[in-house]
């Protein structure tokens, strides 16, 4: 794709329909991040149990459906997927401030939401990021993705900010109306994307389980995507185990009102944004595959700053520690995105991305039910501590693989079967 100017692929159409889209839905979904746990902690009343379970129900998609979804995905345009559940998502999350109007809002209601909107996730994420390289070109994908990580770290920053004031203003429950408002707009926004890949070719007989066992042996017998994998397994289960608690531990024990909780998440989303500009450069310098595992060690400690903190000003110091394990992680996201595409043929491309995040993602619910299981023994401060160790020793796996070495991305074309990976 030429790009003639520093706006690189911005100046590309359908890129920048693509970035539009992404930055309302996850606008949106930035929204949902503060209110839903909002509606359950300050209009529900609920406890620490309750708000863990909660946030497992959010991620349990990735368990019930992370695997089909990506043979799923690749027998279909990967545009038709992100319209269809852009406009499911928004209705899910309509319901909400539905039943908050109608006096039927239960705990039961919000963990059958979460859930939904959770599978629905899934499907978009992996549609999402197997479009990414029919759009933009395999030359392109670092650049493609760091733009794309800058567009969402801005929402990231945007989301909070906004979502503070309005939970302030007309409760939480109400405030998932813009939630639901920016799904919808995103949905419509990759309608007008003109640029589809061609129509995946099938088989008379697809068989689901074989194209799943045929993504799985690709990943898991790559040494590189089955360590980013196995690494990203436990740094998200700690990070939501940590994340499970945060919101908790800002409220009842830091005493901050949804406007300054919303400030420092939005710390966190100037992180990400600073992270997504740097990262093309950093990963060039670093080499793609150090920084993968460097940047934890680098930045994850720093989160033992928000249960060292005591009410006051040192809760917005400890926000800065959040804000710089916002910018390893994007820095990190970037060069492992571009590297597991750049490894993988483009017929695999949808199950390579359901299988790492079936496995990455798949003890997210386990560390939101632990988070709340903590909360519970150990209070929101003690699981924080617990989070933040985790989170910092999860560089082992990419620290014991080839990627303590491998400092450039691949310029030949994606292995097209698991024995041609290298070893």
């Amino acid at each position: 794709m030429p790009r003639t100017s520093r706006l690189g692929l911005l100046r590309d159409r359908d890129f920048g329909r693509l970035s539009a889209a992404t930055a309302v839905g996850q606008l949106g979904d930035r929204i949902v991040f503060l209110a839903l746990p909002l509606v359950a902690i300050a209009s529900l009343r609920a406890d620490e149990l309750q708000v863990g379970l909660l946030t497992a129900m959010t991620t349990a998609g990735s368990l019930l459906v992370g695997l089909p979804a990506g043979a799923w995905v690749d027998r279909m345009r990967k545009r038709s997927v992100m319209v269809s559940t852009d406009f499911a998502r928004a209705l899910v999350l309509l319901t909400i401030p539905i039943g908050w109007w109608a006096d039927l809002l239960s705990m039961e209601w919000l963990y059958a939401a979460a859930l939904l909107h959770g599978m629905l996730t899934v499907f978009f994420d992996v549609a999402y990021v197997s479009h990414l390289p029919h759009l933009v070109g395999r030359d392109n994908l670092v650049e493609g993705h760091s733009k794309l990580s800058a567009v969402r770290s801005v929402t990231s920053i945007g989301g909070p900010t906004m979502a503070g004031p309005l939970v302030a203003l007309i409760g939480a429950p109400a405030t998932l109306l813009a939630s639901s408002a920016g799904m919808a707009m995103s949905g419509l926004l990759a309608l007008t994307i003109r640029g589809r890949e061609p129509k995946p070719e099938s088989s008379e007989r697809p068989r689901l389980g074989r194209e799943i066992r045929e993504g799985l042996r690709f990943v898991l017998r790559h040494p590189v995507l089955r360590a980013i994998m196995l690494g990203d397994a436990m740094f998200n289960s700690f990070l939501v185990m940590y994340q499970t608690m945060l919101l908790v531990h800002l409220d009842r024990e830091m005493g901050l009102q949804p406007f300054a909780i919303g400030l420092v998440l939005s710390g966190m989303g100037c992180g990400a944004l600073l992270g997504a500009l740097a990262a093309t450069r950093i990963s060039e310098w670093v080499g793609y595959g150090p920084v993968i595992w460097l940047a934890v060690p680098a930045t994850c400690p720093l989160t033992v700053l928000m249960p060292l903190a005591r009410p006051g000003w040192s809760v917005y110091v400890a926000a800065i520690g959040l804000a710089l394990l916002s910018t390893g992680g994007v820095v990190r996201v970037v060069a492992q995105s571009s590297l597991q595409q750049a490894l993988t043929p483009d017929r695999l491309l949808g199950r390579m991305s359901a299988t790492t995040r079936f496995v990455s993602w798949g003890g997210i619910p386990f560390g939101g039910f632990m988070g709340g299981v903590s909360g519970s023994v150990f209070g929101a401060t003690g699981t924080l501590w617990i989070g933040a160790a985790g989170m910092t020793v999860s560089f082992l796996p990419n620290f014991l693989s080839p990627l303590r070495v491998m400092r450039g991305l691949p310029t030949d074309q994606a292995p097209s079967s698991p024995a041609a990976a290298p070893g």
